[in-house]
């Protein structure tokens, strides 16, 4: 097991300054673990109510008196099952007498869990739990964690073929159940192939009507699909960026799956050796890198985008802190160079500097402004408490 030390640290620092604290995340990323984790630090420990316990569920028929006698850390674990509750915690954390403090556990964004929101509004923080990072498993591991992907069954598996099992698994239990709880009435297989296709796309620019022809459907249902499984948590959508320029740019979104290890199950990729003659190798390894920028560097993928124009000029990713505009090309090379492209990126963006990711060894300058990184550095050169001074 890995303990998720900085976790437990945010969510009990959230536990301290707000009445109800909502850990989200995608199914089985460990969110339940780390709930624990953080009630065995919590003097006193934790109520524990899991409402896929047909037992917890009862206990809780009647919300307000299962709760209201409640006191130190109550945690409700798969709180979209009885959406019913938010409005009862909003009574319970305004009395005056409360002594309770709520950590709620979601396997969905707050727009899907919406109710929240709208019930809790001023007394709820989100804190979203990712799949094991690079932060936590070590750069040393980098090669397992791309091809497994971070849940924790996965990359835990004591052998590839364990972990490529639990994956499929996941993939067809995400479909087949949980889907549905989230209030969807979608024919499992067409979401097995709309996903599938997904995972082609990965990296690349949406295009839902070239979708909806494949499988039948029209392209505002295909949008809907594409907004659920994001919400879900399992699809990551990276909006375009747009510059006052004469050049036509990019307007629509690209696509990745959220974990690198259900990518490649979904493309039926199993070995590294697979892996690296795919020819989405790079796709894949560019939508890892930025799943791990996101992580490392605190970020919300609404605040992220790319830029392109249909002339070929393109950034991977761009987002800002302060007054700082940055901006980032992830190459799977060892020997990166700077281009005419760059160049212009630079100027057009008005970037205060450029980063180029590689798979090389060494991280080096390009340029003013522009500088090379070795995917092994990543930890060091993208230290949050150094890189936005």
């Amino acid at each position: 097991m890995i303990i998720r030390t900085e976790q437990i640290k945010q969510v009990r620092h959230l536990i301290e300054s707000h009445p109800v604290v909502g850990i989200i995340g995608a199914r089985q990323v460990g969110k339940t673990t780390l709930a624990h984790q953080v009630a065995e630090q919590i003097a006193g420990g934790a109520a524990f109510f899991d409402l896929e316990n047909p037992e917890d569920l009862a206990r809780l028929s009647d919300p307000m008196l299962g709760l209201k006698g409640l006191k130190g850390l109550v945690v409700i674990d798969e709180i979209q099952r009885l959406p019913g509750l938010f409005t009862v915690l909003r009574v319970l954390v305004d009395r005056s007498d409360n002594n309770a403090r709520f950590l709620i556990l979601g396997s969905a964004s707050p727009d899907l869990l919406r109710q929240s929101s709208e019930s809790l509004a001023g007394r709820i923080i989100y804190h979203e739990l990712f799949p094991f990072s690079l932060l936590e498993v070590g750069s040393q591991e980098h090669r397992k964690l791309w091809l497994r992907g971070g849940f924790p069954r996965s990359f835990l598996a004591r052998t590839l073929p364990l972990s490529d099992e639990w994956r499929k698994g996941f993939i067809r239990t995400f479909l087949e159940r949980d889907i549905p709880q989230f209030g969807f009435n979608i024919n499992a297989t067409t979401l097995r192939r709309f996903l599938t296709m997904l995972a082609h796309y990965h990296g690349q620019l949406f295009n839902a009507s070239e979708i909806g022809r494949s499988l039948g459907i029209s392209h505002v249902t295909i949008r809907r699909y594409l907004d659920m499984l994001s919400a879900a948590l399992v699809v990551r959508q990276l909006q375009p960026w747009f510059v006052n320029i004469a050049k036509r740019q990019i307007k629509a979104p690209k696509i990745y799956l959220a974990d690198s290890g259900l990518l490649h199950s979904l493309l039926n990729i199993k070995t590294a050796n697979e892996l690296e003659g795919h020819p989405k190798v790079g796709a894949s390894w560019e939508g890892f890198v930025i799943e791990q920028l996101v992580i490392q560097l605190g970020l919300d993928y609404s605040d992220c985008f790319f830029w392109g124009t249909y002339s070929g000029a393109e950034l991977d990713l761009l987002f800002m802190r302060g007054q700082k505009r940055i901006g980032v090309e992830i190459k799977r090379t060892t020997t990166p160079h700077l281009t005419a492209s760059m160049h212009s990126t630079l100027e057009t963006l008005k970037l205060t500097h450029l980063y180029v990711i590689h798979a090389g060894d060494h991280s080096f300058p390009l340029a003013d402004q522009v500088h090379a990184v070795s995917f092994s550095h990543l930890l060091h050169e993208f230290d949050p408490t150094l890189f936005f001074i």
